[in-house]
């Protein structure tokens, strides 16, 4: 075992104390000034609905607020913007004047060091912004149909010859038997005509051959009108994996005409002013690696306040609007009826079923065929929830009895009659 020289340890001692008055100073120091991991949380919960750190958005920037105002003074207007107005404070009176006597919401419940904890926050330095590098991925994905189809085609062109070869040579080694002389001059005779002269083989060919045209015609003539994987460019860039996905705001809070309306409608301008007018910066960070930047998303959401009107530095609107032309992505034909209600409300279908991973879309695109054999098949397996509604649990006995099922389905519901769709 190693000696322990006290003297030495004596004579370190004074150094040792030292320290750790020092540390702990410090750490009174800074739970006196406030935890900024704490404070970024009550920030986000309590302040970003109408404050930005570095621009004016409903009130002032709050970046090294605790510089501007007595830490005293902003305990006491946190707490109480208004009482501190009445009370004829001039600092006060004259924010509120500044602001257009806009009210600040009162916050009785933060504790002195809860906003401590967010003035420390607010006292971080603005981070450098950060370059990113990225590549721009260029998707060619095809469902391989079309090479499928031609493929098959060639398979079948295939076969057709070695048939052909087959029957041809074994016409000529029939007629070898009957006269020697007589096959040795049609041997010297060009393919094609001995193909040509043979009757059995042209017959055969053109009903390959019809059938072939036939199986690309009916390929081609099924896809008219089925706009699956249709991913049109949009006046203005809207990424639901940024919105639906990574912010988890609600499919029925932008579209709200489907819980009660035939139609989803196309959400007007003011629903995305409601998070936009103070949103007017991209601060996320998982979609660069996809080929877009923060710069891209920053002009897409400037193009939302050109579109309304919006005068960001100002906080106003000017007055001056311009219409956005979205373009439609999912479009029945007019023959077909649906009711977004009647599948939303009724029948609870989540979007996805229909929409596919909405979720994960940086570009909205068509995921479903939506054919009416594509209907029918949902219908024939989608179990109806009795246990919700007292009409389907009657109409569940009579039915269950008619064609002796354990659960009924959106099919045995009428859900395969032509008049419901077709009328």
């Amino acid at each position: 075992m190693k000696k322990v020289n006290y003297r030495n340890l004596s004579s370190q001692l004074p150094l040792l104390l030292l320290a750790l008055l020092l540390s702990f100073s410090t750490t009174v120091i800074s739970q006196e000034n406030g935890d900024a991991v704490v404070g970024e949380a009550l920030y986000k919960a309590n302040c970003a609905a109408c404050h930005k750190l570095d621009k004016k958005g409903v009130g002032p920037a709050l970046r090294n607020v605790a510089n501007k105002y007595d830490r005293d003074w902003l305990y006491k207007w946190i707490s109480n913007s208004q009482g501190l107005i009445r009370s004829g404070d001039s600092k006060a009176v004259a924010l509120f004047a500044e602001y257009n006597n806009s009210v600040m919401t009162s916050f009785p419940g933060l504790s002195n060091g809860d906003i401590d904890n967010i003035l420390a926050y607010t006292s971080l330095p603005k981070p450098e912004p950060k370059v990113s590098k990225v590549t721009v991925a260029v998707s060619n994905e095809d469902d391989g149909t079309f090479q499928n189809m031609v493929l098959v085609g060639f398979v079948l062109v295939f076969l057709l010859l070695i048939v052909m070869f087959y029957l041809v040579t074994k016409s000529l080694t029939k007629l070898s038997q009957v006269d020697s002389v007589e096959v040795e001059s049609k041997s010297r005779k060009p393919l094609w005509k001995s193909f040509v002269q043979n009757q059995f083989l042209m017959l055969v060919s053109a009903i390959m051959l019809l059938l072939v045209s036939a199986y690309f015609m009916y390929g081609f003539f099924m896809q008219i009108g089925i706009d699956q994987g249709y991913a049109p460019v949009q006046p203005i860039h809207y990424s639901h994996k940024i919105h639906a996905g990574a912010n988890q705001i609600d499919c029925n809070y932008c579209h709200s005409s489907a819980r009660k309306s035939k139609h989803s409608g196309i959400p007007s301008l003011n629903v995305c002013m409601n998070c936009h007018k103070n949103i007017s910066e991209y601060n996320g960070e998982e979609d660069l690696a996809k080929g877009y930047t923060k710069e891209f998303y920053n002009g897409e959401i400037a193009k939302l306040y050109d579109a309304v009107g919006w005068d960001d530095a100002d906080q106003s609107y000017t007055g001056i609007e311009k219409p956005v032309k979205w373009v439609r992505i999912h479009n029945l034909p007019d023959f077909v009826y649906f009711n977004h209600s009647q599948h939303v409300t009724v029948a609870g279908v989540d979007c996805q079923k229909c929409h596919g991973p909405v979720e994960e879309m940086e570009i909205m695109e068509q995921y479903s065929p939506l054919t009416m054999g594509w209907c029918i098949d949902c219908h024939r397996e989608t179990n109806v929830d009795l246990k919700s509604n007292k009409y389907y649990e009657d109409i569940h006995k009579e039915l269950s009895k008619k064609y002796d099922v354990q659960k009924l389905t959106a099919a045995e519901l009428g859900g395969l009659e032509c008049g419901k769709c077709h009328y």
